[in-house]
């Protein structure tokens, strides 16, 4: 299970790191920062440069649309809320992409793979301190693929489409969590719940092998990588998305944020004035804050993600 810290803690933890903590001033965070290989000048540059998630943008009219079909199935389902006292089972595949034996060529040993299915059930069960949703991961099965060029695919590439037509399983309710080593020092990406129906082989998640709990992908090793993406699995933005805007993510109980969030910047408040209440929603699992310092969804989140899995997933 992923260890969580409060405010405080996040801010010494921070400083600890070299990362700042309200504000991210400038500083040690403009220290070089390395992951997977690959160095950038900050880690501000590495969020900057989109390898934290390579999820993609949904634009204002893709949003409407899903946002209208979400409202007519709610009222036609009567499914309002989440029901966090009703379990809902998704089996997880995880397919382990390497570049031949051993950890260091991505081989994850099966001991990995059950501490991130852990982390997955601790983060969306409320355990680290959030929301509790209704969803259960289960184990169903780890392949085991030796493909360099599948390896180090990226979002979009024939590479990642010859791997997920190979190793794809189940439907759409079935969660297909690939670990790599993907191009570009990219951290993870996901397909959302609506894509499934015009493109099936390409649904599910992607993270790099190395965020897995206890890999080498500091400060984003304690698993929350899959956390996240599996958040955009089942149909959540990013906590900045629409910025400081009315709509923001859609969610009501996440306060707007003008810009992704990282290190652990207790107190960081970028949307000010009455319109906008409350500071960033820095320790969500859909910012990109580093892994200790986010550990919760909220009750709307639930919901949203409640809802989206059952229409579009039928999890129910």
């Amino acid at each position: 299970m992923s260890s969580r810290c409060t405010f405080l803690a996040c801010a010494a933890l921070a400083t600890w790191l070299g990362h700042p903590a309200a504000g991210q001033a400038p500083g040690a965070a403009d220290a070089p920062f390395t992951l997977g290989g690959r160095t950038w000048v900050s880690q501000k540059a590495f969020i900057d440069s989109g390898a934290r998630c390579a999820t993609r943008h949904v634009d204002d009219i893709e949003a409407a649309e899903i946002e209208a079909a979400l409202s007519r199935f709610r009222v036609s389902s009567g499914k309002k809320r989440g029901a966090p006292n009703s379990s809902i089972v998704i089996p997880v595949y995880v397919h382990v992409i390497n570049n031949g034996p051993g950890i260091e060529n991505g081989d994850v040993p099966t001991n990995m793979i059950r501490q991130q299915i852990q982390v997955l059930n601790a983060s969306f069960g409320g355990a680290t301190g959030g929301a509790t949703t209704p969803f259960v991961f289960s184990l169903a099965g780890i392949t085991r693929t030796t493909n360099p060029a599948w390896y180090t695919m990226s979002p979009g590439s024939k590479e990642e489409r010859e791997a997920k037509a190979a190793l794809r399983q189940g439907g759409a309710d079935t969660l297909n969590l690939y670990t790599a080593n993907p191009g570009g020092g990219l951290l993870g990406w996901a397909t959302f719940p609506w894509s499934y129906a015009g493109d099936p082989v390409n649904d599910g998640v992607v993270v790099l092998f190395s965020s897995l709990p206890a890999g080498a992908a500091a400060p984003y090793n304690e698993g929350d990588t899959a956390t996240h993406e599996v958040g955009h699995w089942l149909g959540l933005y990013h906590t900045f998305q629409g910025a400081c805007s009315t709509s923001g993510d859609l969610v009501a109980d996440t306060p707007a944020e003008r810009s992704p969030a990282f290190g652990c910047p207790a107190g960081r408040d970028t949307c000010v004035g009455p319109k906008h209440p409350g500071l960033d929603p820095v320790e969500n699992f859909m910012d990109y804050t580093d892994d200790a310092c986010m550990f919760q969804f909220t009750p709307e989140q639930s919901s949203r993600m409640s809802a989206l899995a059952a229409l579009y997933r039928g999890l129910d």
